[in-house]
């Protein structure tokens, strides 16, 4: 059996009829011919399909892209925009890198994990809304800076971020 075609940790276990996400995930790879310079897009390419980088999935983009695990995991744990557990239906990451942090971002972390009812790093029970932090997302000028759902929000403000989560989960708090 050549190495494309071997069932791996990703494989196994309970999926749905017609779940092609192994098939989609090996497609990225083969684009890249398997090199681990294209280590970055092929975890994009994982969590999109699967929602998260669980430690299989880890392993076996490891192991398909001839890298050891510990770069892998590195990469993987090093960005902000990877994660290593599911997450909610919708997020809310905010930066706590310096620039934020003295512009106020511990205050507002406070303030949107009362109002959410989340901790940071956590997820709601339901599995609607997870709320995060960041190192750095990149956008010191924007200070603070958070993103929600994808979109980054800069000079973010209580009342801002509060709206658009509310409106994100359809509630009023």
């Amino acid at each position: 059996m050549t190495t494309s075609t071997t069932e791996t940790a990703a494989d196994r276990g309970a999926r749905p009829a017609g779940d092609n996400r192994r098939k989609i995930l090996e497609a990225t790879m083969k684009r890249f011919q398997y090199q681990g310079d294209a280590l970055i897009e092929v975890l994009h390419k994982a969590q999109e399909l699967y929602g998260f980088l669980s430690p299989e999935l880890l392993s076996d983009v490891a192991q398909r892209l001839r890298l050891p695990p510990s770069r892998v995991y590195g990469v993987a744990t090093f960005y902000h925009f990877f994660s290593l557990a599911p997450q909610g239906e919708h997020t809310c990451t905010v930066c706590l890198g310096t620039a934020c942090y003295v512009r106020g971002a511990a205050l507002l972390l406070r303030e949107l994990e009362e109002l959410s009812g989340v901790k940071a790093g956590h997820t709601s029970a339901d599995g609607r809304f997870s709320l995060l932090t960041a190192r750095c997302l990149g956008a010191c000028g924007l200070a603070p800076a958070a993103v929600v759902d994808g979109e980054v929000v800069g000079h973010a403000d209580r009342s801002d971020l509060a709206a658009r989560i509310q409106a994100l989960l359809g509630r009023e708090r």
